[in-house]
């Protein structure tokens, strides 16, 4: 299974957890999805740099650090000062009817726009 193809899977969980006003740690994650929690990374840059080249919230701000609260350093859709913010977003928008975009939607996106461990991207 490619990578755009697992993030698609990871949207749905997200924009689950986003109705249920919850943030989910990395560990959690990689526990409901099966992917080692290092391995979410290339699953999350697909889906932030979606939300990026739609102006949508930063749906990857949910997962979180057990240990900081924060997301890792590869999310640079907000400061950390600004991540309460960025997840209140998340909550207030209706991602259940935006549905879930497919592989090919991400893969593009990432391409698109890299957003991975760059604050500038």
């Amino acid at each position: 299974m490619k990578a755009s193809e697992r993030a698609a899977q990871l949207w749905a969980v997200l924009a689950l957890a986003a109705r249920n006003r919850q943030v989910l740690t990395y560990d959690l994650v990689a526990q409901l999805t099966g992917v080692a929690r290092q391995g979410l990374g290339q699953l999350l840059e697909p889906i932030q740099s979606y939300c990026i080249v739609k102006n949508l919230p930063p749906l990857t701000a949910l997962v979180v650090s057990r240990e900081t609260g924060l997301p890792s350093s590869g999310f640079t859709a907000a400061d950390a000062a600004a991540v309460p913010t960025a997840q209140a977003r998340v909550f207030e928008q209706d991602w259940l009817s935006l549905g879930c975009p497919t592989p090919d939607e991400l893969e593009h996106a990432a391409r698109t726009r890299p957003s991975r461990g760059s604050a500038n991207s």
